[in-house]
């Protein structure tokens, strides 16, 4: 799993238990990307990231790469501020 330095800080801003729950739902995402439980949509139109993830009122922007096993985290934040 690879964070890009920009979604660290991103990280590091939020409050301790919202960056807590993001962080759990990011280690659940990067053990298994297909659990049905996370809330996880395709993105069509956004150049940077692929897919979003969803944690509350927080969103986490990523790209995966099944074949070698990658998930690059791209923006984490609000989502009035990721989902522009």
């Amino acid at each position: 799993m690879l964070i890009l330095r920009r979604a660290q800080k991103e990280l590091k801003k939020l409050p301790a238990p919202t960056r807590e729950r993001i962080a759990e739902a990011i280690g659940r995402l990067a053990h298994n990307p297909d659990d049905p439980a996370l809330d996880v949509k395709a993105l069509n139109n956004d150049p940077e990231a692929r897919y979003r993830l969803r944690v509350g009122s927080y969103r986490v922007k990523y790209c995966r790469e099944d074949e070698i096993r990658i998930l690059e985290i791209v923006r984490v934040g609000h989502r009035k501020d990721v989902c522009r």
